[in-house]
């Protein structure tokens, strides 16, 4: 009887260091694993949130009353995608000190707009919209005015503010 004690004793023990083992094989593959996972998908669930000042030209190359317009592009880093933005910034000072900038983005179906020096406006040739030249609508069918950029001067340079 003594044998078949000692037998369920072993099996016994057995069981409980295959039960700590497979604990901590549990615990250090959670420990490990976790963070690697994290750091492999992490791109494709991640967006850029960084704010970036894109500096488009000088203040002093501005004319008074007339609209300039700025190409500018950036790249974009969404997870594993790259792309790149391109737009025109159009910059407005009626004063050469404060300058308005308004995106060529037409508000009605994303259009581009164009400074028209004959209707004295920004002129969508998509269905004939009009801003005037502080972006608000004067014809067609754009819901609300132009979408103006935050705007700074820096050592005489026009830098407007871009989002992710």
């Amino acid at each position: 009887m003594s044998d078949l004690s000692s037998s369920h004793e072993e099996v016994g023990r057995r069981k409980f260091l295959s039960g700590i083992i497979g604990v901590v094989a549990g615990l250090v593959t959670t420990v490990v694993g976790l963070p690697a996972i994290g750091f492999l998908i992490s791109p494709g669930v991640k967006r850029q949130t960084q704010e970036m000042w894109l500096p488009l030209g000088p203040l002093a190359g501005l004319t008074p009353g007339a609209p300039t317009g700025f190409p500018f592009s950036r790249k974009i880093k969404d997870g594993w995608v790259e792309s790149t933005q391109t737009g025109v910034a159009y910059a407005v000072t009626h004063d050469g000190q404060n300058v308005k900038v308004f995106s060529n983005v037409c508000t009605h179906l994303n259009c581009r707009v164009v400074w028209n020096d004959e209707k004295r406006g920004f002129f969508c040739p998509c269905h004939d919209a009009l801003f005037g030249v502080n972006g608000e609508v004067v014809a067609g069918p754009p819901p609300r005015p132009l979408d103006q950029f935050e705007t700074r001067i820096e050592n005489g340079q026009i830098q407007i503010k871009l989002e992710a």
